[in-house]
């Protein structure tokens, strides 16, 4: 039996469900639940081609484009080339920077479509393949659930030629891998800031009216902010709870994710280390920079924003320590001897 290295993720629960098996597949093998629950890899049920170690082609393309065996970087701010503050005029979780620069460039033509994740006023989100930009917009705004994005790529690669990626950390590595090793259509990647994100039943059925006191369908926006979880509600009211109060109840994976910033992406965005009302953006590569100034006339700027790059550090720090040791534990278990820092 074929025993690729992925089902060593995938058995102690560390996978990230970023889909990029699923897309990248060349057997077509492996499918993925929503919440990523599956753990079973010779459940019939669970693959189109019947249990994947019976249909694997033994290439190992799904351990080479995953990113809990490519390992994480000890340094995630070496190839930051630059860090600034942008707005735009979309009114998106802060500065709307991400949705801009996907508009602009679907009406340049500069690529041809995006994944982006809507969301309705229960909170249920749904993954959807962008080409026109005036759809763009319904993606803003930030879920703090999980979505398998990269999953959704298999048939736009057959359609299109110049594909942007939107994701966290691991999406944003596991696209970077895909390009790497198996399809170069991904020719941007927009990472995003992330400490770490919930299955929806327990953002919806848990956190919001259990640990909050709120109603899901009244929440009009979710943060991260001064130590502390936010619920914007329809009324105006704010509501909020220590970080420390709901971050044990976060994905499992996520305790075990030592990328804060989506190093392995073009252009890093999030609301850290800028005023409000502004994102924070790191340009990292010369695809991130090229693309980056196509859409500059769609942006307003602010040189060397407060609180800084320092912030945006401090909490990267804090995400290394409370999960490196997590990670490194759960290496020792695997049957491959790859798997690290790099």
């Amino acid at each position: 039996m074929v025993h690729p290295k992925i089902m060593d993720v995938i058995e102690f629960d560390v996978c990230t469900a970023c889909g990029a098996c699923v897309s990248a597949c060349p057997a077509g093998a492996i499918t993925m639940g929503k919440a990523a629950e599956i753990r079973d890899p010779d459940n019939l049920e669970l693959y189109s081609h019947g249990a994947a170690p019976n249909v694997c082609e033994g290439c190992l393309t799904c351990s080479r484009i995953c990113p809990v065996v490519d390992g994480y970087l000890e340094d995630e701010f070496a190839n930051v080339r630059s860090f600034l503050a942008a707005k735009s005029n979309i009114a998106g979780q802060d500065g709307g920077v991400t949705s801009a620069i996907a508009r602009s460039l679907l009406r340049q033509g500069e690529i041809d479509c995006v994944v982006g994740i809507t969301m309705n006023e229960k909170w249920e989100t749904e993954l959807v393949v962008f080409t026109d930009p005036e759809d763009v917009e319904k993606a803003k705004g930030t879920k703090y659930t999980y979505d398998s994005v990269l999953s959704t790529l298999r048939d736009p690669f057959s359609q299109y030629e110049k594909i942007a990626v939107v994701g966290v950390p691991c999406q944003a590595h596991g696209a970077r891998l895909i390009s790497e090793n198996v399809n170069d259509k991904i020719v941007l990647i927009v990472g995003l800031l992330c400490m770490e994100s919930f299955h929806h039943d327990v953002m919806t059925e848990k956190i919001i009216p259990e640990i909050m006191g709120v109603n899901i369908e009244d929440v009009k926006k979710m943060d991260f902010g001064k130590g502390k979880f936010w619920a914007y509600t329809k009324d105006g009211e704010e509501h909020n709870v220590p970080i420390s109060k709901i971050a044990p109840h976060a994905r499992n994976p996520c305790h075990h994710c030592n990328d804060y910033t989506s190093v392995f992406a073009d252009i890093s965005v999030g609301s850290v280390g800028t005023p409000d009302g502004w994102n924070c953006v790191l340009i990292r590569t010369d695809a991130g920079e090229k693309y980056f100034k196509m859409v500059e006339s769609e942006l307003e700027f602010m040189e060397d924003p407060k609180p800084g790059m320092g912030l945006i550090e401090k909490l990267a720090k804090m995400k290394h320590d409370n999960n490196s040791a997590h990670y490194l534990d759960v290496c020792e278990k695997f049957s491959f001897d790859d798997g690290g820092f790099r």
